[in-house]
């Protein structure tokens, strides 16, 4: 895992690349004075993979502004493959049905179904890359997510920060839920200040762990993780929410992060000191947002799992995949957020 990527940028990247790359970032902005990508129903497309957190950042955007009907969406295979074997070594995301056989990891080990594969309907892509290719991005990463434009058959964007915020306020005259303001203007300090300072530093980290080759290096960034953790437990101990009293983006992003926290970056990542269970604080905020309704649904723990155990291999090369600890089931049960109200 790239730390300079994963921690700082906001969208996967489809292959390990060296530290300090620049990520091709498409910034297209959907508004309604736009001169060229105005909101409209039916006319963009939400590509995704259901194991990378930056997109489960736009999916549940998607839905808690109950825009499935006018935003159509496709979920990757979780398990990277060579895109063009016969031509170079790039790695990447590919497009599966359900029903198609089950995928090895590019080392020819495990065995990973297609379950919840959602195909490439509008260009029947088989690869991210093609996608992007198709757009007239050759040679750039292939990140995701993606919002792509059916009608001038291009991409419009590829940072999940810009998409949840085009998402949460562009397409409101189709939304079922208008009201929601994930970024409400009196609270942009602070939902700015917790992206840019305690979150960034918090998942910055959690990367860096992944990345370090020396004690000293991984020593330093799983301190600094359990710090900022440390940190926010106790935020959420004055507060329900990371910028007061109103769910916002900034709890979005720290959701699809905490979510990934015992299943995968304890053990994979070796960010072991503590779990997100040993915060009473932290563990009752997961279950109160896994909760709430339209986010449940963009949780796949079969997909989180296999992106990172069957994807990662340079830490994960036999693809196996660890049975526990099973976050879901306590997710489902009473939390004591409620309390603040």
């Amino acid at each position: 895992i790239n730390a300079e990527y994963m921690g700082k940028q906001d969208n996967c990247r489809d292959k390990l690349m060296k530290s300090g790359q620049p990520q091709d970032s498409l910034t297209n902005q959907i508004t309604k004075d736009s001169d060229r990508f105005q909101p409209e129903s039916d006319r963009y497309h939400l590509y995704i993979s259901y194991g990378c957190p930056y997109c489960q950042r736009t999916y549940i955007v998607r839905n808690l502004k109950g825009l499935q009907e006018h935003i159509g969406l496709s979920n990757t295979h979780p398990t990277f493959q060579k895109t063009k074997p016969e031509q170079d070594d790039h790695v990447g995301w590919v497009f599966r049905n359900e029903s198609d056989p089950p995928l090895t990891n590019i080392r020819g080990n495990g065995s990973f179904t297609c379950e919840g594969c959602i195909p490439d309907t509008v260009n029947n892509c088989k690869t991210v890359r093609e996608l992007y290719e198709l757009s007239g991005q050759v040679g750039v990463k292939y990140s995701l997510p993606v919002v792509w434009d059916k009608k001038e058959k291009v991409i419009v964007n590829n940072d999940s920060a810009d998409i949840m915020r085009i998402l949460n306020s562009s397409f409101n005259d189709l939304s079922t839920n208008p009201s929601l303001d994930l970024y409400p203007e009196a609270l942009r300090s602070q939902i700015d200040n917790f992206n840019n300072g305690l979150f960034l530093a918090f998942n910055s980290n959690i990367y860096k762990c992944a990345q370090a080759k020396t004690q000293a290096d991984y020593d330093v960034a799983v301190n600094t993780v359990f710090e900022q953790l440390d940190k926010i437990e106790d935020l959420l101990d004055k507060q329900r929410y990371v910028a007061g009293d109103l769910f916002t983006e900034a709890d979005i992003k720290l959701f699809v992060a905490l979510l990934r926290f015992d299943e995968v970056f304890h053990s994979l990542f070796k960010i072991n000191r503590k779990r997100i269970a040993d915060y009473p604080n932290l563990r009752n905020f997961l279950r109160e947002i896994y909760q709430m309704p339209g986010i449940t649904e963009t949780v796949n723990m079969n997909h989180i799992k296999k992106f990172y155990f069957s994807s990662q291999v340079e830490l994960n090369p036999s693809g196996l995949i660890p049975i526990g600890p099973n976050v879901i089931e306590d997710l489902g049960k009473t939390h004591d957020r409620a309390k603040f109200t």
